[in-house]
């Protein structure tokens, strides 16, 4: 190899090492980390909540996909380490997916305190329940037979006599629905409703009277009876 051909040799060598180089600086490695995790530096909650829980939530946490978030009834009824639990490690058989980063998700404690903090911070109205005290978040399924009575003065003006569906909302004995939730979503809806879609909360079911705690466990015991079983089935929000 001539003279020229070894510096040519030489000087290609160290173009190489100073380009790898390049990739192993301090502001690059910081780039690289920055663009393996877009959200690492994200605390903030609206930003949080617009990049990882709108999609399925709703844009201002109503009229979304999923359950609302933004419903003072809701925040009211489930506790805050329910809340916690549910975005870190998701719902197994449902589309709750995992964030915590220590269960494959792309979000830190810090970031996830943040969304569980300002969804009361931002939604939360303690007025809303007016002194009345909210019924158990959890509780053993009751009655089924005293359930369909419950069912009859409290759901069947909606929801059909059979529950097959009414002149104002949907069939809540659908097989292909019941498959998708849990008992424990059952139960939330029951107590918080879904003011999205016009439904009461506990307090509005029955004319004159809320239900109680026993209505609220034996109406949800009847609606499980109408569910074909689903393997792997937990729990849900």
């Amino acid at each position: 190899m001539t003279v020229v051909g070894v510096l040519n040799v030489a000087v290609a060598m160290l173009l190489f090492v100073s380009l790898a180089g390049c990739d192993i600086l301090p502001g690059r490695a910081r780039a690289r980390a920055q663009r393996d995790t877009p959200q690492a530096q994200t605390a903030a909650f609206h930003a949080l909540y617009d990049q990882q829980c709108a999609g399925c939530h709703g844009r201002d946490g109503r009229l979304g996909a999923a359950r609302p978030l933004n419903d003072p009834v809701y925040l009211a009824l489930v506790p805050s380490e329910r809340v916690r639990h549910v975005i870190a490690q998701g719902l197994p058989g449902t589309a709750q997916p995992a964030f915590a980063l220590s269960a494959g998700g792309s979000l830190t404690d810090e970031q996830i305190e943040s969304l569980v903090q300002g969804l009361q911070a931002s939604w939360s109205r303690p007025d809303v329940l007016r002194g009345d005290g909210v019924p158990p978040y959890a509780a053993p399924l009751g009655d089924p037979e005293r359930g369909s009575i419950v069912f009859a003065a409290a759901c069947a003006n909606c929801h059909g006599a059979h529950g097959g569906g009414g002149p104002k909302a949907r069939s809540i004995v659908d097989p292909s629905y019941l498959a998708l939730v849990s008992d424990q979503h059952l139960r939330t809806t029951v107590i918080a409703g879904r003011a999205d879609l016009g439904m009461p909360d506990w307090r509005g079911q029955i004319p004159g009277r809320a239900l109680s705690p026993a209505d609220i466990s034996n109406v949800v015991a009847w609606l499980v009876t109408k569910r074909t079983p689903v393997p792997g089935r937990s729990g849900g929000s």
